[in-house]
């Protein structure tokens, strides 16, 4: 096929992941012969190495951050500006498409800007949805002085975004419940989900000295740690610990990630039962190095469903059936010096699948 050329709008790299879905897919891309382009807000630097270009362009750095906060409220300045910088700076290439992948709404504005002046297919890929979790606490996370105005940037900012996504050539999201939520505003929808790198999350059975359960990336205020820590006290094992991996608390680099989920003997994922089609990143590398997952709480969704359909682990929010597995991880731990889970089906989120669907849909709409 004849490789294509992709202009790439995508939200900042931030830690501890660093957009795991787009690296893998711009990887493959680049591997395939495809021309790529990345354009996106400078933040956290980028630690990882890539054959095709990053452009990194500043928007909040400089100046006073909460008037650029205020303005970018009401009047859009921080997409405006961006417009303006990919604009001046593609002007003179040719592209077959453009790409958005986002977590909530920037920058979608830029892509549908550029899609029509440039009379290019738009295909936006939605990660998360404000919707998903109660009270906009994913806005929050970003902007925490905009705490006391919460409902207002969060209806600003999902109206942006339905407006884009109502004209955009296609969508593509990550969960069942992602897929039937955006179809009302755009019925050229995919369903691709979010997978684990084989090449850096495969099984590999690690003897250790300590039995950890490990928690890695960021911690939101709907997760709720108390459970998990109350089991651990009550268990009282000894060469047990509870080991916390955040951006703000003995953050891991990226290249470390797989190897510490194959010395871990549990990983924990926190959610929350007003959450809706959370499919947290972790859980599916948790899958792909063969580690048993412990969902707390059991959130009666999309993610303990896979959990129990993968034979991944536990979906629970019963304290004491939550020590009865540790014990018998434990004991299993005790017997053979580390943990692994007969995992099924994990073929299905390898990021080479999802890679080859976007490939695909690339295509077909580049020939449109």
């Amino acid at each position: 096929m004849t490789p294509l050329r992709i202009l790439i709008l995508a939200d900042p790299y931030s830690k501890p992941s660093f957009a795991p879905r787009l690296r893998f897919l711009c990887d493959y891309l680049a591997e395939r012969g495809h021309f790529i382009e990345v354009y996106t807000e400078a933040w956290d630097t980028i630690p990882f190495p890539h054959s095709y270009p990053i452009h990194e362009i500043p928007l909040m750095r400089g100046g006073s951050w909460a008037l650029k906060s205020i303005a970018n409220l009401l009047f859009d300045w921080k997409s405006r500006f961006f417009t303006r910088r990919v604009r001046e700076a593609t002007s003179s290439k040719d592209y077959n498409l453009i790409f958005c992948t986002t977590f909530s709404t920037f920058p979608l504005t830029t892509a549908l800007t550029l899609a029509r002046e440039r009379h290019l297919p738009l295909i936006t890929d939605i990660r998360d949805l404000d919707e998903q979790i109660p009270g906009a606490q994913y806005q929050h996370h970003r902007s925490l002085w905009l705490r006391p105005f919460r409902a207002l940037y969060s209806a600003i900012e999902r109206r942006r975004r339905n407006r884009v996504l109502r004209l955009a050539d296609h969508i593509t999201t990550i969960s069942p419940w992602h897929k039937e939520f955006l179809r009302r505003f755009n019925p050229q929808i995919t369903l691709i989900y979010n997978g684990f790198d084989p090449a850096q999350f495969y099984p590999e059975d690690i003897p250790t000295d300590t039995f950890r359960i490990a928690y890695i990336g960021r911690l939101y205020e709907f997760q709720d740690l108390s459970i998990i820590r109350e089991c651990v006290r009550e268990l009282d094992l000894p060469r047990l610990s509870l080991e916390l991996h955040t951006p703000d608390y003995d953050p891991l680099p990226l290249y470390a990630v797989g190897d510490a989920i194959r010395r871990a003997s549990l990983m924990l994922v926190l959610t929350n039962t007003a959450a809706r089609g959370m499919m947290t990143t972790k859980f599916y590398e948790a899958l792909g190095c063969e580690k048993p997952v412990l969902l707390i709480p059991d959130d009666h969704g999309l993610l303990a469903e896979t959990i129990r359909r993968c034979n991944a682990g536990l979906a629970s929010s019963d304290k004491e059936e939550i020590k009865d597995y540790i014990r018998q991880l434990y004991t299993a731990w005790t017997a053979d010096g580390y943990t692994r889970q007969l995992v099924r089906n994990k073929d299905t989120f390898n990021r080479q699948t999802q890679a080859r669907q976007f490939e695909l849909l690339f295509y077909n709409s580049a020939l449109l």
